[in-house]
């Protein structure tokens, strides 16, 4: 976006890299297409400033309260999870709706990704000047758009509904709150832990239960080409894929009468299994170094490689070795550990012509 306001012209290199970056199959247009998502982005971040600005403006006046509502929006939609109002995140909002429901949009569509946003918003327009009905608005999705909203949705549901019925009773989370607040709370920690890391309850207060449906939200994350982390949604779909593939015996796997390439299958397998090494070996080092339980340790550490940002008031109390070690995690979280082992690896895409014979090796 500096290149183009202070218009510099774009190599074939620049085009190039943007064409990788976000992800498209062509460099057609991809200066109008950063342009859009740079136009996009603005105005939902704006949005949800105004949003935002309803409340904090009469309580923290006029500028403190702009202030506040621009940076708590930008945070919110690109997973950020970083407040400026105090201590307690939003603690103290888990009973203002206006607040908790903007930030659940806000992060919402950070996490979708513009591949989404842009399919979604073409279909239903059209959709409604042709008075489609829903259920055939959706069916004109593409395939990846379909996807990514059935999992997230899902993700979303069973989460809250998990988180619901788990602390309904905690009086240190949800137990002291009305029906309609712990509803909402619950959608909330369902919504925040895929990487949005704001928080509304006390996660040191939770459940075991709640924990255990902690680290895998926190784990799966958000969609792909979005602001989130995590190994993201549809990674985790097409591992599960894989696997109900190999016990049914299938040769191939379809969704939405679309056939999976095998290349992506594979992809998502070694992504999920890299992460899930990662988690282990730095969980166990963090452990070592550190007078901590586990069950803390392993939310700390898949919080910070999933770049959630949560912790269960852990992170002020770890000595110098930990933090290094929360740093590496986070670092790895960023970039992907399957991206760095790759490029250690020196990987080289020729394919070789030499097949050996087939070796005889027993799984399972």
């Amino acid at each position: 976006m500096v290149m183009l306001i202070t218009q510099k012209k774009f190599s074939l290199g620049d085009r190039m890299m943007l064409q990788d970056s976000l992800n498209l199959k062509t460099d057609v247009g991809i200066l109008k297409i950063l342009i859009r998502i740079s136009k996009d982005v603005a105005k939902i971040e704006l949005t949800g400033a105004a949003l935002y600005a309803i409340y904090f403006i009469p309580e923290y006046g006029i500028a403190k309260g702009i202030w506040f509502s621009i940076f708590h929006s930008v945070s919110a939609f690109c997973n950020a999870g970083i407040d400026i109002i105090g201590n307690n995140s939003l603690m103290d909002y888990k009973s203002n709706p206006l607040i908790m429901i903007t930030t659940m949009l806000l992060i919402i569509l950070g996490g979708l990704g513009y591949v989404v946003w842009f399919d979604m918003s073409e279909k239903i327009k059209a959709g409604i000047v042709k008075g489609f009905t829903p259920v055939q608005i959706f069916k004109r999705f593409t395939e990846h758009t379909k996807l990514v909203v059935t999992v997230t949705t899902f993700l979303i549901v069973s989460g809250a509904m998990a988180f619901f019925i788990a602390e309904y009773n905690n009086p240190g989370t949800l137990g002291n709150l009305s029906l309609f607040d712990k509803v909402i709370n619950s959608f909330f920690e369902s919504i925040t832990l895929r990487t949005a890391g704001f928080s509304s309850i006390p996660q040191e207060n939770m459940t075991d239960f709640s924990c255990v449906i902690s680290y895998t939200l926190m784990f799966i994350g958000g969609s792909p080409i979005g602001t989130a982390g995590g190994v993201k949604t549809i990674t985790i779909f097409l591992a599960l894929l894989n696997i109900i593939a190999y016990i049914h015996d299938d040769d191939q796997s379809v969704i939405f009468n679309k056939r999976v390439t095998d290349e992506s299958m594979r992809k998502a397998s070694v992504i999920v299994a890299v992460a899930t090494f990662t988690i282990i070996v730095l969980t166990l080092a963090l452990i070592i170094t550190n007078p901590i339980n586990i069950q803390d340790g392993l939310y700390e550490v898949i919080s910070a490689s999933a770049t959630v940002g949560l912790s269960r008031g852990l992170t002020s109390s770890l000595n110098s070795i930990g933090q290094i070690i929360i740093i590496i995690a986070m670092y790895l979280g960023r970039i992907g550990p399957i991206s760095l082992a790759i490029f250690f690896a020196g990987r080289s895409h020729h394919k070789s012509k030499c097949r050996y014979v087939e070796g005889e090796f027993f799984v399972g």
